[in-house]
């Protein structure tokens, strides 16, 4: 499939590119897509939540009353559970939530996502993107020219470019990475992808790597 290359002030530069079948042109498969951008937001869990069991907390082990002849639940010391103020039973624990996923699942799920911005038309191609110094101002424009400018855009390049990262990072519906900091999550989290030329060469070698 091909599709038409465009510079940062959104003119067609004559060019054309054709995206790799094997990556933008597979069958999605949702379930894919589901598993590692369920991995993704499980990794970004601190896991850190914790409450206090009964042998945590500070108080009187003194029997509060007897056994039985009460006419409610029984109950031991005031750190019991069916209390007020009292202990927490199975409460959370700190834990890591990480679980393992196959790589060739993990590259299933990103050319599926890749697939579903293809066929969505969410896939721009752009000659090259640099900037002479960090500025917001540059990179918004970049994106009114592009007629994406009131979509959520992640932008992939080919390696890290710091002006151009700096330039995107006050702006709340701009995200830029690099391939190799390629996720499910990124791609399905966005209204448009901006792709410089190089970058397609990077994604293709990203996969048969």
């Amino acid at each position: 499939m091909e599709i038409s290359v465009l510079n940062i002030k959104g003119e067609d530069t004559g060019k054309k590119v054709t995206l790799n079948e094997s990556i933008f042109g597979i069958e999605p498969n949702d379930h894919a897509i589901y598993l590692d951008v369920k991995q993704y937001l499980a990794n970004q869990r601190q896991g850190t939540h914790k409450s206090k069991e009964r042998s945590e907390i500070s108080g009187s082990t003194k029997k509060l009353g007897r056994q039985k002849g009460g006419g409610g639940a029984r109950r031991g010391d005031i750190n019991s559970p069916v209390l007020v103020g009292g202990a927490r039973v199975f409460g959370p624990k700190p834990r890591d939530y990480w679980f393992k996923l196959n790589k060739k699942l993990k590259q299933l799920a990103r050319k599926s996502a890749f697939a579903y911005k293809q066929m969505q038309n969410e896939i721009v191609v752009v000659d090259s993107i640099d900037f002479a110094a960090p500025k917001t101002k540059d990179f918004v424009q970049m994106l009114n020219n592009l007629k994406i400018g009131d979509k959520k855009v992640l932008v992939i390049l080919p390696e890290a470019n710091k002006f151009v990262y700096l330039s995107s990072r006050n702006l709340q519906k701009a995200n830029v990475i690099t391939v190799s900091e390629l996720n499910t999550y990124a791609i399905m989290d966005c209204n448009a992808v901006v792709l410089p030329e190089a970058t397609l060469a990077g994604i293709d070698k990203h996969f048969n790597a």
